[in-house]
């Protein structure tokens, strides 16, 4: 979270207390609305005036393979209903095969060379996971770190997570 993310919480958060106070409200201690993610976007929408709403994708995540990675962005609904969403197709379809997806999990897991991946069983033939290799590192939800090592950028974990998470709801 950069500096001006982070004093834009800490004012939101400092006008949330400055209001109950005036109004005679304390919260428990440790006590947080269910939905305080949500009145965070709502309040910050409102400060962007942005009438027709948005959505809030954020994680703090620490990989069993190592790393720790941190990531949000939110975006109105008038700036994704504007988008190309074709654009977006490619990058969809490269999670769109359980052997890429299977790689993905394994890599975050900590298996990051190529030669540990076609040790797996069910993966097909070595040729073949290099194809789906190439695959997902051709729409960025891989980045070859040195050759026949494989890492999911930082940038990507908090997101692939959210796809994954939204692939549930």
């Amino acid at each position: 979270m950069d500096l001006e993310e982070r004093v834009a919480e800490l004012e939101h958060r400092l006008a949330a207390l400055e209001r109950a106070a005036r109004h005679g409200e304390r919260p428990a201690p440790g006590a947080e609305s269910a939905l305080w993610a949500l009145e965070g976007l709502r309040a910050r929408l409102a400060e962007l005036g942005a009438d027709g709403g948005g959505v809030l994708f954020a994680g703090t995540v620490r990989l069993p393979g190592g790393g720790q990675f941190e990531w949000q962005e939110g975006l109105t609904t008038d700036d994704l209903l504007d988008a190309d969403w074709s654009e977006a197709a490619a990058s969809f379809a490269a999670l769109g095969h359980p052997v890429r997806m299977r790689l993905l999990r394994e890599i975050a897991g900590g298996r990051r060379t190529a030669a540990a991946l076609a040790g797996l069983e069910d993966l097909g033939t070595t040729g073949q996971i290099y194809h789906h290799l190439r695959q997902l590192t051709a729409e960025g939800w891989l980045h070859a770190a040195a050759r026949g090592r494989y890492e999911i950028p930082a940038a990507r974990v908090v997101p692939l997570l959210i796809v994954l998470a939204a692939s549930r709801s």
